[in-house]
């Protein structure tokens, strides 16, 4: 057999080397006891503390093509289920660090997917038999969401208070009514008070002051969403050239203007609604015409906040007001106005869409918030894809220690050289329990041995306890995480894997030519 020729191996290793890099940088974030990343901005200098795994390989600037795609397959993980990025980047690296060291022993790329297809077959074959589904009992449901929302929480800035924020989550998520649409959960971000100063509250709350003069509380609200100019009642001077031949000219434009405005604001009044929101700015005097006919009119309201309201009170947003019958109307029970920390709110309850809810989150600095959003959202994300599909499976290095002794398993009775890549893939596996001890400053030699042992004397439940540094039932203390995230870090990571294994080349691929017509 030809050696490899240079350039071949060159590639491979700097494809190899590439990818274990990024695993080695958020192998740090991962599990309970994992550490914050602080990422600067090179050109703003803005600072974001962060242990989110699609967070921080997101912002970095690589330049290595391997990195890359394991950058993308944390960030599919981000969309699919929302949790798990870290995870995945690290399982994808060891695949790859163990399959640097069977190349090294000569043995062809091929043999090694081979194996690998082999083995994640295997693992997830295994990973299916462990899951158990609880959705047919409510009470049962529900503990096991709790405990997800617990495992996933644990990891982030919101584990001193996850008890509370994981009930929070899982409330939120609940509503929902089985709808994976996280649009209708809305966090709203205020500094000051501490993390367990956040609440849920049912309905819509809107980042917005209600205008002068105007009913500050109204019942059985219809609400117009509109994003139209209401600013046309008086002339802006500024860059408009008007060349009259007396000032009571300019008067009769202005008076013109302002009946046109008139006209506008009955029109918007002739859909018989007592409350007007408005993305744009509304002037004096529409509004003082909107408090006169005792509507509320809110202006600039931004555009996320305005699409979300239209959505939860069951309206659409219009900008013509010729055909009220076409336009539809959003409805709820009260509208009024709140005090969150030194700010003022309208809040909306009683929505259309009884499924949203919006979550004040309060707490120390603005990166606190940030990051605690984040947090809150991988939970979300989890749980929603949770109540759609209910298996779950045991945290904890649990699985990844059921699935590595399925694969062993397989290893032994595979024959050829493909079992060694067998044997590797059941050692990559091993890998993450024993960053999780590292982690929180434990010896990983020691427990993932006794984790080892624990689970080939039939133990399956055991996993490691990360706040006692021991092994422990992972059932019992309630360490469960969702099947869909795990099967999602299996396929995608051994998938990922396989492809950078493929690479034999890196080229410089020409810029795109431009056509010239």
């Amino acid at each position: 057999m030809k050696p490899p020729k240079k350039e071949q191996k060159n590639a491979r290793l700097s494809s190899f080397i590439g990818a274990i890099a990024v695993g080695d940088l958020v192998k740090s974030t991962l599990g309970p006891k994992g550490m914050d990343k602080i990422l600067q901005s090179a050109s703003t200098g803005e600072i974001m503390v962060t242990n989110d795994g699609a967070t921080i390989l997101k912002s970095i600037a690589l330049d290595n093509a391997a990195a890359k795609v394991l950058v993308n397959v944390s960030k599919v993980q981000d969309d699919e289920v929302g949790d798990g990025t870290t995870s995945v980047c690290v399982l994808a690296a060891e695949l790859l660090r163990e399959a640097e060291k069977l190349v090294g022993k000569k043995i062809h790329p091929q043999t090694i997917i081979e194996g690998y297809r082999i083995a994640s077959q295997a693992a997830a074959a295994a990973l299916r038999e462990s899951s158990i589904d609880n959705s047919s009992s409510p009470d049962n449901f529900r503990a096991d969401l709790v405990n997800i929302a617990k495992t996933t929480l644990s990891s982030k800035v919101l584990s001193q208070d996850k008890d509370y924020f994981s009930n929070l989550a899982v409330d939120a998520v609940l509503r929902l009514k089985g709808s994976t649409n996280l649009e209708n959960i809305q966090i709203i971000k205020k500094v000051g008070g501490k993390l367990s100063d956040s609440f849920l509250d049912e309905g819509f709350i809107l980042d917005k002051k209600i205008g002068v003069n105007q009913p500050k509380r109204i019942e059985n609200a219809k609400i117009l969403v509109a994003n139209t100019p209401m600013d046309t009642d008086k002339i802006k001077i500024f860059g408009a050239r008007v060349k009259v031949d007396a000032t009571g000219k300019l008067a009769e434009l202005e008076r013109a203007e302002r009946n046109k405005m008139k006209a506008k604001v009955e029109k918007i009044k002739a859909h018989g609604i007592n409350c007007f929101v408005n993305r744009q700015l509304i002037y004096n005097w529409p509004e003082q015409l909107f408090a006169d006919s005792g509507i509320m009119a809110i202006e600039h309201a931004d555009f996320d906040g305005i699409e979300r309201l239209a959505l939860v009170t069951g309206g659409e947003i219009a900008s013509t007001f010729d055909h009220p019958e076409l336009v539809k109307i959003g409805h709820c029970d009260l509208i009024e106005e709140i005090i969150i920390g030194e700010d003022k709110m309208i809040k909306f309850s009683g929505v259309a869409a009884g499924e949203a809810c919006t979550i004040v989150l309060r707490g120390a600095t603005h990166q606190l918030l940030d990051e605690a959003e984040r947090s809150l959202h991988d939970a979300l994300s989890v749980l929603s894809q949770t109540v759609k599909e209910p298996a779950t499976v045991l945290g904890g290095g649990c699985s990844e220690m059921l699935m590595s002794k399925a694969v062993d398993a397989i290893a032994a009775t595979t024959s050829g050289k493909r079992a060694m890549a067998v044997e590797s893939f059941a050692k990559a596996l091993r890998q993450l329990p024993t960053y999780l001890a590292d982690n929180a400053g434990y010896d990983s030699s020691e427990l993932v041995s006794q984790l080892r042992s624990s689970h080939y004397e039939g133990k399956s439940d055991s996993g490691l306890d990360m706040y006692k540094g021991k092994i422990a039932n992972m059932r019992e203390l309630g360490i469960t995480e969702s099947y869909k995230l795990k099967r999602q870090v299996l396929m995608s990571a051994s998938e990922a894997a396989e492809m950078i294994l493929r690479v034999d080349d890196i080229l410089r691929a020409a810029p795109r030519r431009r056509e010239r017509h």
